[in-house]
Parts: C-alpha cells; sequence; structure tokens
C-alpha cells in the first residue's frame, strides 16, 4: 500500500526517512555526504515522485521504493 509523504507529521517523515538511509546504507562514492544532506535526497525523490513510501500489511514494515513509470 502507498503512503503518500503529505500524510505523515513531519517527525514521523523524518523517522521514515531515516531508517530507510540508515537501513539500505545509501553509497554517495568517495565524498562525505551529512544525514542532512542524504534527507534531503530522499525528501527531493519524494516530492517528484520518484520515490515511494510503502507499506506492507503482511509484515507490518514500511520502507521506500524507486517509483515506476507510469506510476502515480
Amino acid at each position: 500500500m502507498i503512503v503518500p509523504y503529505t500524510e505523515l507529521s513531519a517527525d514521523t517523515l523524518r523517522s521514515v526517512v531515516e531508517s530507510f538511509i540508515l537501513r539500505e546504507g545509501t553509497d554517495y562514492g568517495e565524498r562525505e555526504v551529512s544525514l542532512e544532506q542524504k534527507l534531503a535526497h530522499v525528501y527531493r525523490q519524494l516530492e517528484r515522485g520518484e520515490a515511494r513510501i510503502v507499506f506492507d500489511p503482511n509484515s507490518e514494515s514500511i520502507d521506500i521504493v524507486l517509483a515506476r513509470p507510469g506510476q502515480s
């Protein structure tokens, strides 16, 4: 189930995005990237519709995934 990021409080959204960043171990290459920069990057992806927050009711887990082309 897709969860619109706009439906989450600012604190909840930050917690979801932060958890995703830390869990995924995002790699930005040789340069050091701060947590705030990583958060901003994921927020932009959510705002542009390039990424979605999804909730799996079976496992009761939440994740962020890349949006498929043509997906609204």
